[in-house]
């Protein structure tokens, strides 16, 4: 099937190295370009010291790099500082004139597109998107689990998308939202950490059968199981399948994709996230922006493994590659 999807990375997946001063900035963009990952999606509050308040030689050095790489600034992710006041709700204006600091920056940087969180309210977006309009930007807030399309919140949002238009206000669809087996560097690592094997076995019996997972902290009670039983039940929850076909109900407003990702195994596969479904459902849609590889497998295996993200973005861009030329 033809189609005008195109691959790009959230410099989010190589948050161990980059924390670590394995690797700068401009090393995680020449990683990523070297796998033909030509859309680059940032992070400014990890990767980018002194945001907001960059400087022109920041900005000077990525024109340079853009250049230099010829990469595509494809989204900026922003953060609502929603909990500046510990005893108040922080006003609305406040958090407006925040994202229109966020605007600017992405308009600045080349990005067309800010992932907004997904605990940014409605009414903060509204309120934003005339100015995104004239700065050339749209506002994409995140659907990331365990919010799902018939909640309240999506409907919110959703509101409002349809209100402003799709040329400004759409959503981010985060894969982490098609989970359809528990991911395995989850319970793999509760296994590690000395949780009752038979319990574990049963959550992810419970969450891969697609059965009602909001029980299991109440069964690991009655069994009088402790802390690590009670922690791989509450996890278990926050994971969640959607079915991959509900896209096509929103395509126009779909702007980016957070191409979420646990763990690319030696056969080039993700155990947990059904990819060649998604992507068939995306091609078919017309869907013509980027899939942002997003590794976020590292936090699982820290404790016995040495986390190396740039081998597992290789292996994602492979498979998004591959799947990507499949005639459907």
């Amino acid at each position: 099937m033809t189609h005008s999807i195109k691959r790009g990375v959230s410099l989010y997946s190589f948050q161990e190295e980059y924390f670590l001063r394995k690797l700068t900035l401009e090393d995680c963009i020449a990683v990523s370009v070297g796998f033909g990952a030509l859309g680059i999606e940032t992070i400014a509050e990890q990767m980018m010291p002194g945001f907001p308040d960059l400087s022109d030689d920041f900005y000077r050095r990525w024109d340079a790099w853009r250049e230099q790489y010829g990469f595509q600034p494809t989204a900026h992710d922003m953060f609502a500082e929603l909990k500046l006041y510990p005893d108040r709700a922080r006003p609305t204006g406040e958090l407006v004139e925040d994202l229109k600091k966020d605007i600017d920056h992405t308009a600045r940087l080349g990005a067309t597109v800010i992932r907004i969180l997904a605990a940014t309210p409605a009414e903060v977006v509204e309120l934003a998107a005339p100015y995104a309009r004239d700065k050339g930007v749209r506002l994409a807030t995140e659907v990331h689990a365990p919010r799902r399309f018939s909640s309240d919140w999506f409907a919110s949002h959703f509101e409002v998308a349809e209100r402003v238009g799709p040329d400004v206000v759409g959503i981010c669809p985060d894969l982490g939202i098609f989970v359809k087996r528990l991911p395995k560097v989850l319970w793999e690592r509760s296994l590690r950490d000395g949780a009752d094997s038979d319990f574990v076995k049963r959550v992810v019996d419970v969450y891969d059968s697609g059965e009602d997972t909001s029980t299991l902290q109440d069964e690991a009670e009655r069994l009088n199981l402790g802390p690590l039983e009670q922690d791989i039940a509450l996890q278990a929850t926050r994971f969640i399948w959607e079915e991959p076909r509900q896209l096509l109900d929103y395509m126009p407003y779909i702007h980016h994709v957070h191409a979420k990702f646990y763990e690319i195994d030696d056969s080039g596969e993700e155990y947990s996230i059904p990819y060649q479904e998604i992507i068939s459902v995306l091609k078919e849609g017309g869907y013509d922006g980027y899939l942002s590889s997003e590794y976020e497998g590292n936090r699982h295996i820290q404790d016995a493994f040495e986390v190396d993200s740039v081998e597992q973005v290789r292996r994602h861009q492979e498979m998004l590659t591959r799947l990507l030329a499949d005639e459907d």
